[in-house]
């Protein structure tokens, strides 16, 4: 069960992690679509977990595009500090995790038409 504080961090940090891949990530990670669906964050709130949804465009691969985003992870968090240094005394460390619930959800709706 995570605290009011935590709560309000990963609102926070999906918010601007979502701002940061539509207007500043786009030269790297390509035209790819790239969704934070949700953010937990540690009790010590020092490792934040973002789960991404990723819908690639031009020929590339999810694998392809979370490759890219766990190379910049550095850079990521240096442009969320960037936004949050006032609020957040330290910066989390960033962990992105691949959601695949709506591959998991077509999966189920697969097995239930057969």
């Amino acid at each position: 069960m995570q605290s009011t504080r935590q709560q309000k961090i990963c609102r926070l940090i999906q918010q601007d992690m979502s701002d940061i891949f539509v207007r500043e990530m786009k030269p790297i990670l390509g035209n790819s679509l790239i969704t934070v669906t949700s953010v937990t964050i540690t009790s010590d709130l020092s490792i934040a977990r973002v789960f991404v949804s990723i819908f690639p465009i031009g020929g590339v691969t999810v694998d392809q595009v979370m490759a890219a985003i766990k190379a910049n992870t550095a850079d990521l968090r240096r442009r969320l500090g960037m936004r949050e240094g006032k609020q957040l005394r330290i910066i989390p460390t960033l962990e992105f995790i691949l959601d695949d619930t709506l591959d998991y959800k077509e999966h189920i709706e697969e097995l239930l038409k057969q």
